[in-house]
Order: structure tokens, then C-alpha cells, then sequence
């Protein structure tokens, strides 16, 4: 073979070695450029609280620039439903569970490892019954269940009948026990459902705008707990066996115990070895995080992303703690 030809076949080959690591070069580029296993495809779910789409987009904003993921969001209900979506491999991953890993019927995906908890999103989640604090200094009593008794007729609505006051249940997907602690507690109040978190937001707030009586399920973290001056009614201490879900049979009569909040992912996406799982694992923000984003969503009405992408330019520091 002629040294020209020779010459020939080791250019060719040196544009191959070039051209494989172009590939290369890229496929890094594309999980990051840390070297590790290109992402792939993530499917986040968004529960119907403005609190978990700040969850979900922040943490889809990071995956998506950062690794090059391709995240999916979807909008499965929380508790049951969601854990068997994560079982079916039809979500990887819930950044904020609301202790529904210790409901009865759902312990048979942690048994399975169906679902597998990854820690704390960094949130102490609270639940109880609101109402505005104007209302004490004309009802102190309402500071704690008992001054409602015998009052109830202040929270009186066209929905509720002769005496009885209106409570404002909270989403039907909750899990919430308010009927069953209305009647254990005694209290005349009808339980009427406004919907949606919007829905409730809506019925709540203009009553309040307008000074009138009003009470109802609420939770923190809330963005609009820093817009509205609200009060807890204090609810009977907790005791032991104690139960926070109306749908199973027992003792009902104790105030809702603080959450730790936490993050599952499926079984398949903990097995996957997706640098995605990562972040998910160290992802821990707080409430103020949580409730900026919150309000850039449902008070500003800003694009859920761009929202995101506003907080994750706004907070580098902490952003690349969950690279790391």
C-alpha cells in the first residue's frame, strides 16, 4: 500500500475518533456537562394546590436547563390515586405529600416499594379551621371551638337552615375530616363544599372584603395568609388514635396534626439511575420560597414557568445545592 493511500486511511480514521467524540461531547453536554447519564424523560405531578405547581415548575425549570431533562407534568389526584399512577409507572415523582403514606390503604405501595419516600421537601404543612381575625374582637370566644358553640348562627349563609352556621369544606380530593369533627364536636354547622382551591378562595375572600362572618378549612403554607388576617380556632388536643381521615370509621375530635411534607418517586424512576433523582432527593426549600412562587402564579396570574424561572434566577445559590 502507498504512503499516500496509507496517509488516507489514518486521516479517515482520525475524523472518526474526532466525530465520536463530538458525540460524545454532546451526550455530556445534554445531561449537563458533569459527565453523568444523559436524564431522560421525568414525570412530575401537580396536585391542585397553587403550593405544589410552585414545587412542580421550580424543580422542572432546574431539571429542564440544567440536565436536559424532558419533563412531563401531570395532574393525578393526591393520596390514592396517585400512589397507584406511581405504582403503574405513570408518575415518577411527588414533591409534596401530606402524610398520606400513613393512610391505611396506601400501605401496601410502601410495603411494595411501589413508592419509595426520598425525604422532606423542607415544609411543615398546617391544617386547620380559619377564620378572619376581625371576627374576635366581637367574638373573642372564637378563639378556641368551644366559644362556638350556641354561636353558630353568625356564620349563618342562605345555604345553611334555621340556626345553623355554614362551614366551607376544603377540595373534595383532600383528605380532611371536617364533617365527622363538626358532629363529634357537636357543633350546628352544615359542611358545604366550595370546590377547587380557587373555588374556596373565591367564596372566602369576598367575605371577607365584604367584613362578614366566615369559617373554614384552610392550611399553611398559603400565599395569601400573608394578604389576609386570619385566626385559627383552636380544635381539642390530639390523643392517641386520634383520625384525620372522615372516611375511616373512629375518633375524629382532635385538632389536625402539623405535616412534615415530604417527596416519593416510583419505584421504577428510584431504580433508573437518572441524574434527575439527585435533585429530587435534595430539593428543600421553604415556605417563603414556596409562597413567592405561589403568588406569581395565582395573585400576579404569571405563566407557571416563567414564575419559576423568576425564583430559580432570583435564588442561585440554593438552585445549585441540589446540583451538587
Amino acid at each position: 500500500m502507498s504512503n499516500r493511500l496509507r496517509g488516507r486511511g489514518i486521516g479517515l480514521a482520525t475524523l472518526a475518533v474526532a466525530a465520536l467524540t463530538g458525540l460524545v461531547a454532546v451526550a455530556v453536554a445534554s445531561a449537563g456537562g458533569t459527565g453523568q447519564a444523559a436524564c431522560g424523560d421525568v414525570v412530575l405531578n401537580e396536585n391542585s394546590w397553587t403550593g405544589s405547581a410552585s414545587n412542580v415548575y421550580v424543580v422542572k425549570n432546574v431539571l429542564e436547563k440544567k440536565l436536559g431533562c424532558k419533563v412531563k407534568v401531570t395532574n393525578i389526584t393526591e393520596n390514592q390515586p396517585s400512589f397507584q399512577a406511581m405504582a403503574d409507572g405513570k408518575i415518577d415523582v411527588v414533591l409534596e405529600d401530606w402524610d398520606n403514606t400513613l393512610v391505611p390503604s396506601n400501605k401496601k405501595y410502601l410495603t411494595s416499594k411501589a413508592v419509595v419516600p426520598v425525604g422532606a421537601n423542607g415544609i411543615t404543612g398546617v391544617i386547620g379551621w380559619y377564620i378572619p381575625r376581625y371576627l374576635l374582637k366581637q367574638y373573642p370566644q372564637f378563639k378556641t371551638w368551644k366559644g362556638l358553640k350556641g354561636k353558630e348562627s353568625v356564620f349563618k349563609t342562605a345555604e345553611s337552615s334555621s340556626n345553623a352556621g355554614t362551614f366551607l369544606g376544603g377540595d373534595p380530593s383532600y383528605v380532611q375530616k371536617d364533617r365527622a369533627l363538626i358532629k363529634e364536636l357537636g357543633l350546628d354547622l352544615k359542611h358545604v363544599v366550595s370546590g377547587s382551591e380557587p373555588a374556596q378562595v373565591a367564596r372566602w375572600t369576598q367575605l371577607y372584603k365584604q367584613k362578614k362572618p366566615v369559617i373554614f378549612y384552610w392550611y399553611d403554607p398559603q400565599y395569601l395568609n400573608a394578604v389576609y388576617d386570619l385566626a385559627q380556632v383552636r380544635l381539642p388536643a390530639r390523643f392517641t388514635g386520634c383520625l384525620d381521615d372522615e372516611k375511616l370509621a373512629g375518633k375524629h375530635a382532635c385538632a389536625y396534626p402539623s405535616y412534615g411534607l415530604d417527596k416519593l418517586v416510583s419505584s421504577k424512576f428510584a431504580k433508573s439511575g437518572s441524574p434527575a433523582l439527585k435533585v429530587i432527593k435534595k430539593f428543600s426549600w421553604t415556605s417563603a420560597d414556596q409562597n413567592y412562587v405561589s403568588n406569581l402564579i395565582s395573585g400576579k396570574h404569571m405563566d407557571k414557568d416563567k414564575a419559576a424561572a423568576a425564583w430559580v434566577a432570583a435564588n442561585k445559590a440554593k438552585v445549585n445545592s441540589w446540583l451538587k
